[in-house]
């Protein structure tokens, strides 16, 4: 059981609350989009256990091997040498097995969906463990996360139909840039940092205050993506107040954080992005179900 909470600990499951809501609102479009599905129960709990399979096993590859590959630059840190590999409660190689379990049960989830989540499966893989590599050259490190992120609701919607559609494609959008945001803020910690090992990042690149500039742009271009999707379904005024306070959430981490006081760092970055997805996701589900 120690070991469990120790892994759980190294892939931060905790941070599965951003991605998994928007997962969920994937599934639900598809299922409204694809009606004859939904009479068919045994089929359509079968995808959904298969996607949170492949949501929690691809998100666990990716977390596992970020701690793998980092594991020097998070021993040198005094905020990250308590994570597990560079504390020895894990060693690099089980992380790294670990790693290739979890990618080998994504890609056999995906084939076990239907064919074209199993074709695209390693074009997700490549860009999830891939985020990993980023820092080491780009200051859109950040982008990447978030795209990566980003595939959750297409991806649940392609499990569910088959097809690409423009809706999940703007919720894709907005979590691409709702993550890439967020991102930047929590790297705030680690500026001078990133300067000193010549590790890139937005914070590392422009500093604190033109970092959160482009943060709350990103959330803006987030938010806005969201609302053009409110013009492409029919949606009740449910939507509009789980909008309210997806908006509502941007806007409050921002005010926690200044270019001269990180300490609400933690707070802006798990609870307001927490409270911000699963609020949303409750109430865009909502007004497709009802």
């Amino acid at each position: 059981m120690k070991q469990v909470k120790n892994y759980l600990s190294l892939i931060k499951f905790s941070h599965t609350i951003f991605a998994m809501p928007f997962a969920m609102i994937g599934f639900v479009l598809g299922l409204k989009a694809d009606a004859s599905i939904f009479e068919q129960t045994e089929v359509w709990v079968t995808k959904l256990a298969l996607v949170i399979v492949c949501m929690v096993t691809a998100r666990s590859a990716a977390m596992a091997f970020n701690r793998y590959l980092d594991r020097s630059f998070d021993a040198l840190n005094p905020r990250t040498a308590i994570r597990e590999i560079p504390a020895g409660i894990i060693s690099a190689n089980s992380a790294l097995w670990f790693t290739i379990v979890m990618s080998a049960l994504f890609v056999f989830g995906a084939w076990l969906i239907n064919p074209l989540c199993f074709y695209l499966s390693p074009v997700a893989l490549l860009v999830i463990l891939g985020y990993s590599f980023t820092k080491r050259f780009t200051a859109l490190c950040h982008l990447v996360l978030g795209l990566g992120l980003s595939l959750a609701p297409i991806g649940a919607y392609l499990a569910v139909t088959g097809v690409f559609a423009l809706l999940p494609i703007l919720f894709s959008f907005a979590v691409l840039c709702w993550v890439s945001g967020f991102d930047i803020i929590y790297s705030l910690q680690d500026e001078v940092f990133d300067k000193s090992l010549q590790l890139h990042s937005i914070p590392a690149a422009l500093g604190k205050q033109k970092a959160l500039a482009v943060s709350r742009v990103l959330h803006v271009l987030s938010f806005s993506a969201l609302l053009a999707a409110a013009f492409l379904s029919n949606w009740t005024w449910l939507y509009g107040i789980g909008l309210a306070g997806f908006g509502g959430m941007l806007v409050y981490q921002h005010s926690l954080v200044k270019p001269h006081d990180l300490s609400k760092v933690n707070i802006a970055f798990m609870t307001a992005n927490g409270i911000a997805s699963v609020v949303f996701a409750i109430f865009v589900i909502l007004d497709q179900i009802i």
